[in-house]
């Protein structure tokens, strides 16, 4: 039978305007398993508040945000720990433990989140990262890697979990624009809409946000009115 319940709902959710990251308004959103939603950012201030507040990372002052139908503020924080196992996450600014290697750094959100045995995690690792174009898991630390092979390593980190809700932050923006990456990013979040994966993909590049053929369900903007449907073809962002 087919799915009915949300992925990740927003339910009248009012941000406070006192964060000075996000202003004051309402935010309506019901993503359901497969689906995608390309949302328009102004700042990178603004993807990394929104992505922590679907994960449940931080307060509000009204509303609901429910994760596979639970709602983050009703629920204990162990329980709320071992569903974030359930979202994978790239990062704007990274997200790296610098005094850790890299391949600890991919395996560690499952490792800490789930009791995933660390031997079928390092496999599974090191096949998605032959799937995003590295030889294998590095074993250095993030200083050896060029900012490519970094988020490649990134996007590893992400699906490793086989995770119900993706949140990128940009991902082929980065210290760079990796065009290379986008291919097999792509294919990558096939796979997973396939399994029942929701994607919330935030951008502010032109080159993706203009691509029509960018697997989106939702188009969306996020700025000052809240988050905004896209409605007509030519409608681009502002950036």
């Amino acid at each position: 039978m087919p799915a009915t319940r949300p992925v990740l709902e927003l339910v009248e959710l009012q941000l406070p305007a006192a964060s000075g990251e996000l202003p004051s308004y309402k935010i309506y959103l019901a993503l359901m398993p497969g689906e995608v939603a390309l949302v328009d950012v102004r700042s990178r201030e603004a993807d990394i508040s929104f992505a922590d507040m679907c994960s449940g990372l931080v307060p509000f002052p009204r509303g609901a945000v429910r994760f596979l139908g639970h709602d983050w503020a009703q629920i204990p924080d162990y329980y709320a720990a071992a569903l974030r196992g359930r979202i994978g996450r790239i990062f704007a600014a990274g997200g790296w433990i610098e005094f850790l290697d890299v391949a600890t750094n991919v395996l560690l959100p499952q490792l800490h989140h789930t009791h995933e045995d660390e031997a079928v995690l390092r496999e599974r690792a090191t096949q998605l990262a032959c799937a995003f174009g590295l030889p294998g898991l590095p074993l250095g630390h993030t200083d050896d890697l060029s900012a490519l092979d970094l988020a490649r390593c990134a996007c590893v980190r992400a699906f490793l979990g086989k995770p119900d809700l993706l949140l990128f932050e940009s991902p082929v923006q980065g210290r760079g624009l990796f065009v290379e990456l986008l291919s097999p990013l792509l294919n990558a979040i096939a796979a997973a809409r396939s399994e029942g994966t929701a994607v919330i993909w935030f951008t502010q590049s032109d080159m993706i946000w203009n691509d029509r053929s960018f697997p989106a369900s939702h188009r969306l903007h996020l700025h000052d009115h809240g988050l905004i449907p896209a409605r007509r073809e030519q409608d681009a962002p502002a950036l």
